[in-house]
């Protein structure tokens, strides 16, 4: 099971399709035409708890919208293709829904005959917002309150057994609300001009729904996690009806086990897993496992499959790096959104579901950043698949307000439900909490609570807490800065590693492939693909070059996988039929850097609090030193006959780096509390005002060059301090500039550190 795909399941009866089209999409995608009108996402849709016998209820309901308080109508006048949302083409209904709006959806179904004597569960994948259900005029359950977590109702007390009606009513009031939201926002579900980084809202069902027979006593999860330091699996098993029941489970490989064992429901025990074969990017090896409760003959029996990884954070050469299986490999990634032009929040096939992750391997990516969206189990079950490390964000409230009381605990139960969800994906290493100050609050506690309801995975926070007003909870696994364009370096702590949440953004409009033509935008517009290569590949070798080796970065996500509605700046267009860059290089550029990271040894070390001078090494100007005058730093000849105002002038002093620990700042000699650094390019002597961007352009990371050290800005990796006809800058090969000239460039930018000419 862990190398296939899973069963389909036949739908039961619906609604008639005879008068259901769908709408004209904003831009098509190679999966738009296949989707079936009868029977979509016909995919087993939970993965990990896989049983043989299921229904699907995707495919055409009955629709209606009502005001909000009111109560079912009499009739339902349209028709909708579940799960895609009403906001969506693929819907058939494709409108505006807003807070002042229910939804209602109906649609019969008959049980098959041979699930007679079994209980029937009706599963939803997720709704967004309150969902409300009632199965022949009986409500199932409670409410259901939150967007992005499947839950289930046991109707079978419901059932007539014959021809049953089972309606939805959905109320998701987007940001009027206080729940999560994400980058959902109510607007026009049309392509419109406007420059924003937020997309249409999805309401109501849009994940599957799906009935399933299942023994009174039966398994609801397995909360699975490796444990390599003995070598076996660690396994709760949770149920329904079948407290202290006893259940076994066995792990295999290619049909062969290898290992089980027997424990009470709702307890840990230990699966042994000898001699395991650990997933990797590189190899992401899936166990099958079984799981049976062992009371009686027929009882309840799941399979599923794990992954057998690590995921900590330690000291590697005396800087913090996330280690997975005991390693580091640095992690190169892409922010992913998860929006469709077709179906919005929901992607047309299980194909196109697979699409971008699989994008991410063919540009050697080897990690994704789920941005403020829970996809759903399938999207798990492919980044186990073809091994992509997971960062899975908690979608976020709105942005701009403090959210209530009544907020916050919604938020912080959907959070764990979310967490119960996905907790045994052997692809997701860690959960980030809030981003960019975001609908922010108690972010310390927040990120406590996370890491104690499952401390086998890594803790971000707050992704973004150097922009956009947000706030540090000062704990966590990482400290997480946003640069754009960047890449910049996040400051290196002695607890935490430092990674870089987002970054990039580099934009290009592929003509005909554009949400709203003339109305793309991003942080940084490309005049031509081959530029685009440039830049971002650029982008990648600063990383390599200079953020992981002398800055201690150690994972980054670029913007972004795919172009989103009036953001252009993906890597792909939004309709995915265009791969706007050069994936070879783009391969090539980040296997480079993983593969450096696993030689990286210990950053270089200059001597701290004491007096230097930087002479240049580009063969036949090796009498020259970096000095300043009248502000400005340049280079002259020094000798032993110098003035002592030209030896005080070209002497430094080297202090630990203002913006990052891991690098340096050179004091000058003659001008105390003046440093070099960097302004529009030139770089002079000048006092740093305590801004954070003084404190970057005043920081230099030394990365080991031929003969010397090559000396890179530490807000802009890539970047070095350059010589240029006796002049300082700060100079990019290939860059647009006079001092960017790739003629001796990197000689130019090796510097010796010597004896000072002033002590």
């Amino acid at each position: 099971m862990a190398a296939t795909l899973l069963a389909t399941g036949a739908p039961p009866s619906r609604a008639t399709a005879d008068d259901w089209t769908p709408r004209p999409a904003p831009q098509t995608t190679p999966w738009t035409d296949q989707v079936s009108v009868d029977h979509p996402l016909p995919d087993y849709p939970r993965p990990q708890l896989v049983r043989p016998d299921w229904a699907n209820l995707n495919g055409i309901w009955e629709f209606a919208v009502t005001a909000r308080g009111a109560a079912q109508p009499a009739t339902f006048g349209e028709r909708i293709r579940v799960p895609f949302v009403p906001e969506s083409a693929l819907s058939g209904i494709q409108r505006r829904i807003t807070a002042n709006d229910r939804l209602w959806y109906k649609r019969t179904f008959t049980v098959p005959a041979d699930w007679s004597g079994r209980r029937v569960q009706l599963n939803f994948g997720a709704s967004d917002g309150e969902t409300s259900v009632w199965v022949n005029g009986q409500q199932a359950g409670a409410v259901h309150r939150g967007g992005y977590d499947a839950f289930s109702f046991d109707i079978t007390p419901l059932l007539n057994g014959g021809t049953n009606t089972v309606v939805v009513s959905a109320y998701d009031p987007t940001e009027s609300g206080g729940q999560a939201i994400g980058k959902q926002r109510v607007q026009d579900v049309t392509p419109h001009a406007g420059h924003s980084i937020v997309y249409t809202a999805a309401s109501g069902i849009w994940q599957t729904v799906w009935l399933e027979p299942t023994a009174a006593a039966h398994l609801t999860r397995l909360d699975m996690v490796p444990r390599l330091t003995d070598g076996t699996l660690r396994v709760t098993a949770r149920g329904t009806g079948a407290d202290g029941a006893r259940v076994k489970v066995t792990v295999s490989s290619g049909g062969t086990p290898v290992g089980s064992a027997t424990g009470a429901v709702g307890t840990e025990f230990a699966v042994p897993v000898p001699n395991a074969r650990l997933w990797t990017p590189d190899d992401p090896f899936l166990y099958d496992v079984t799981a049976e409760l062992t009371a009686a003959p027929g009882a309840d029996r799941v399979v599923g499959y794990t992954g057998m990884r690590s995921i900590d954070v330690r000291d590697v050469n005396g800087v913090r790096r996330p280690v997975l299986n005991g390693s580091f490999v640095f992690q190169t990634g892409t922010l992913d959104q998860g929006y469709w032009p077709d179906g919005i929040y929901t992607a047309p096939t299980d194909e196109a579901l697979a699409h971008d992750l699989r994008k991410h391997k063919d540009l050697g990516f080897n990690m994704v950043r789920k941005h403020i969206k829970v996809e759903p189990q399938r999207w798990f079950y492919w980044a186990d698949r073809l091994g992509l490390l997971v960062w899975q964000d908690m979608p976020s409230m709105d942005s701009g307000k403090s959210p209530d009381s009544a907020a916050r605990t919604q938020w912080e139960t959907e959070y764990r439900a979310v967490i119960d969800q996905h907790r045994s994906s052997p692809a997701l290493i860690q959960w980030v909490d809030q981003n960019e100050g975001w609908g922010q609050y108690d972010q310390a506690r927040v990120a406590d609570m996370v890491k104690a309801y499952d401390p086998s995975r890594l803790v971000d926070n707050m992704s973004g807490v150097n922009c956009c007003g947000a706030r540090d909870g000062g704990n966590g696994d990482v400290v997480d800065h946003h640069n754009y364009v960047g890449p910049g370096n996040t400051p290196a702590e002695p607890a935490r590693a430092s990674v870089l949440g987002e970054y990039g953004g580099l934009g290009f409009r592929e003509s005909g492939h554009e949400w709203y033509p003339g109305g793309g935008f991003s942080y940084e517009d490309q005049p031509t693909r081959s530029a685009l290569d440039d830049r971002l590949v650029g982008l990648l070798d600063g990383l390599r070059e200079n953020s992981l080796p002398a800055g201690g970065l150690s994972a980054s996500v670029y913007t972004q996988i795919t172009d989103v509605e009036n953001e252009a700046n993906g890597l792909i267009s939004y309709d995915r039929q265009v791969v706007k860059v050069d994936e070879a290089r783009v391969r090539a550029a980040n296997q480079a850097l993983i593969a450096a990271s696993r030689t990286v040894g210990a950053p270089v070390r200059l001597p701290v609090d004491q007096y230097v001078s930087i002479r240049v090494t580009t063969p036949g100007y090796t009498d020259r030193y970096v000095r300043h005058y009248d502000g400005l730093g340049s280079t002259e000849v020094v000798t032993a006959g110098s003035s002592a105002l030209v030896k005080q002038d070209a002497t430094w002093k080297v202090r630990a780096g203002l913006a990052n620990r891991l690098c340096y700042s050179f004091e000058s000699r003659n001008y105390p509390g003046e440093y070099l650094r960097h302004r529009d390019f030139r770089v002079r002597r000048e006092a740093v005002d305590g801004s954070a961007v003084s404190r970057d352009d005043a920081t230099w990371c030394p990365v080991q060059g031929s003969g010397g050290v090559r000396l890179s800005a530490a807000g802009f990796p890539g970047q070095y301090l350059r010589h240029a006809n006796a002049e300082l800058w700060l100079a990019r090969r290939g860059g647009g500039h006079a001092w960017d000239g790739s003629a001796s460039f990197t000689e130019d930018t090796t510097w010796a550190i010597e004896a000072p000419w002033a002590p």
